[in-house]
């Protein structure tokens, strides 16, 4: 017996087709995870993207890469309010929550742009050994900016400040290499620098996760929302501050220029992601029952 789904795929942290992150986004109700993680990885997108029905929440998400389920996507949930949006299911000012792996997330769409909470994570300086990572990232040892910590963050990724955009496009990572560093808190590595390509915007990163099946992500809201947090903890935002708003740079190196904003409100202890997005393909995928395939 055949099974039918529409599927879209949007770009996210973008209003420009071609650029941003890729995202699939579909209905899940009546899918199984088998089915998820199948259509996932045909998408072959980083991440794909399934809403259902919720009693906890206006909606429960999960994120699939075409490796595995992951416990937080921010491109794809932007892509997800696109598509909510797209079928007449939010409208502008209107707040919906989402119950997801990382617990239930708040999101809102205002004046054609998308707001995702992120959770804030504990964080400290990463003491292991570094040169093996710096190796397996091409990074010269001298681009490295040895003035501020490497950071380690609760959720895994690690935070590495280079000095210049210049060393930061003429990395060189080995893919093979960076899988292998897939002890706790190796398996998603961020690089960023403070010089930008926009005047408008505060910091420029890269980030690479192949652990996930995702060598290099374009654009990472789960990323750039905690690297806010990273700045104020490495000294370089001073903490003392109510409110901090920022636009951070990701996806140019890869011809997928993305533009995520970040807002944190230290009082209320809420950390903010927020975009733009554009459907960029519409369709109908059909498959056999889960039970039927693999």
């Amino acid at each position: 017996m055949e099974k039918k789904i529409n599927i879209y795929q949007v770009d996210a942290f973008t209003d420009q087709p071609f650029n941003g992150n890729p995202a699939g986004v579909t209905f899940g109700d009546d899918l199984t995870p088998l089915e998820m993680q199948s259509i996932a990885k045909e998408m072959n997108l980083a991440e794909t993207a399934f809403l259902s029905n919720s009693d906890k929440a206006d909606y429960n998400l999960r994120w699939f890469t075409p490796a595995m389920e992951v416990e937080l996507c921010g491109h794809a949930t932007i892509a997800s309010l696109h598509f909510l949006k797209e079928n007449n299911l939010i409208s502008n000012g209107q707040e919906i929550t989402f119950d997801t792996l990382s617990g239930i997330l708040r999101c809102k769409f205002e004046n054609n742009r998308y707001f995702m909470q992120i959770p804030i994570y504990t964080m400290e300086e990463f003491t292991g050994c570094k040169e093996e990572i710096f190796d397996s990232l091409g990074i010269e040892r001298n681009d490295v900016d040895d003035k501020f910590p490497v950071v380690l963050v609760e959720n895994g990724y690690l935070y590495i400040k280079i000095q210049s955009l210049k060393a930061l496009h003429n990395l060189k990572p080995d893919y093979k290499k960076l899988y292998k560093l897939n002890e706790p808190g190796k398996q998603c590595i961020a690089v960023y620098t403070l010089e930008t390509v926009d005047k408008i915007s505060f910091a420029h990163s890269r980030f690479f996760a192949p652990f996930y099946g995702i060598d290099e992500d374009p654009v990472t809201g789960s990323m750039n929302g905690p690297l806010l947090p990273v700045l104020i903890y490495s000294g370089i935002l001073q903490n003392n501050a109510e409110e901090y708003s920022y636009v951070f740079e990701q996806g140019d190196v890869l011809g997928r220029k993305g533009r995520v904003g970040v807002s944190f409100n230290k009082n209320k202890n809420e950390l903010f992601i927020s975009g733009n997005a554009v459907t960029i393909l519409k369709g109908e995928m059909a498959f056999p029952h889960s039970g039927e395939f693999l």
